[in-house]
């Protein structure tokens, strides 16, 4: 066991189209396909080994703070249930169930509830560090699937798996999701004029609402067990859409991505109750009649970033037009590398 400190990363990601049908039961009765890119946004961790029998887990971006005697068992509770539930996990499969002594420090370049799967993505960052310390060699769909194992179900935390696979290998991806937890990454060659394109089209803006996305989610899942027509038809839809944008980013035909993209935005909106609102039509609207081709929410809804495809030539007129609202434009570059950890010499 090393006991140098770890530093461990894993980015986030745009939910570029399919988002939603990657989530229980819908996926494991209809099959579900995503497709998503991740950017360079990153979930950070910091994990530097002790010898004192204590455990130290701090979030520093939410200012939370955990100091507890280590333990296998640690209280299943909040604040940092997430550190704890991950922390229970590896000590039990890896380390024969003898407590780890450790302070774990985590942050992330976009809050909880943005979007981009920053909770998910978060998780395989401290999962990507533990493994990296206890040398795990965990492969990227390991990483994923462990990931997901403790945030959905020993936890229990409403969700889909697109984001656990997408920290894990980065880049752009098209997922397919099936029954019985199967999961198949195919990550696509995309031309770099293409990404180009892509990065110098997309306007992403925080809307400034975090918002809780288990609850959308919890009402697609109950509309899905409800056998809700709308809801159904509308997943079905982005299903297909995912298929087709696929195609359009790997022929590099843009002339047809806003299409697919608006398409999917009002396909997602028939899916719950809640994913759009007022505040986030208003901003819609303003970058459309600013020169926005199309635009979507990235993720469950209800708040958090929204991207937009805009001719570079109108960009300037969109940032202008979004300056009137209380959100932030950010910038950001694709990135084709997925978590990674590194040991800090000593």
């Amino acid at each position: 066991m090393n006991p140098r400190t770890i530093r461990s990363r894993a980015p986030l990601r745009l939910g570029l189209a399919g988002g939603g049908t990657d989530v229980s039961p819908f996926s494991d009765e209809h099959g579900g396909y995503v497709l998503n890119a991740t950017i360079d946004l990153y979930a950070q961790a910091i994990l530097e080994p002790r010898s004192d029998g204590r455990v130290l887990f701090a979030a520093e971006d939410r200012q939370e703070l955990v100091q507890l005697d280590a333990s296998a068992d640690l209280p299943d509770a909040e604040p940092l249930r997430l550190h704890r539930g991950i922390y229970r996990r590896i000590v039990r499969q890896f380390n024969g169930g003898e407590p780890l002594s450790l302070k774990l420090t985590t942050f992330a370049d976009a809050p909880a509830g943005s979007g981009l799967g920053t909770s998910s993505t978060m998780v395989v960052c401290m999962v990507q560090a533990y493994s990296e310390w206890l040398q795990l060699g965990l492969g990227e769909y390991e990483l994923a699937h462990l990931a997901f194992e403790i945030e959905r179900e020993e936890l229990g935390l409403a969700g889909g798996k697109q984001d656990q696979y997408a920290a894990a290998f980065g880049g752009f991806n098209f997922i397919e999701f099936g029954a019985a937890g199967k999961v198949l990454v195919n990550p696509l060659r995309v031309k770099d004029w293409v990404v180009n394109e892509l990065e110098a089209s997309t306007v992403l803006y925080y809307t400034g609402q975090s918002r809780e996305s288990a609850h959308i989610i919890q009402r697609q899942i109950d509309n899905t067990r409800a056998g809700d027509i709308t809801s159904l038809d509308a997943m079905l839809s982005l299903k297909k859409d995912a298929v087709t944008m696929k195609e359009v980013i790997l022929r590099g035909d843009l002339a047809r991505y806003p299409t697919v993209l608006g398409r999917s935005w009002t396909a997602k909106k028939q899916m719950a109750k809640g994913i759009s609102n007022p505040e986030i039509d208003a901003v819609y609207d303003a970058a459309i009649a600013a020169g926005a081709l199309a635009g979507k929410i990235s993720g469950a809804g209800g708040g958090g970033f929204m991207m937009f495809f805009v001719p570079p030539e109108r960009r300037m007129r969109v940032l202008r037009e979004l300056e009137r609202f209380p959100g932030q434009v950010m910038n950001f570059h694709f990135t084709g590398v997925g978590a990674q950890s590194w040991v800090l010499p000593a």
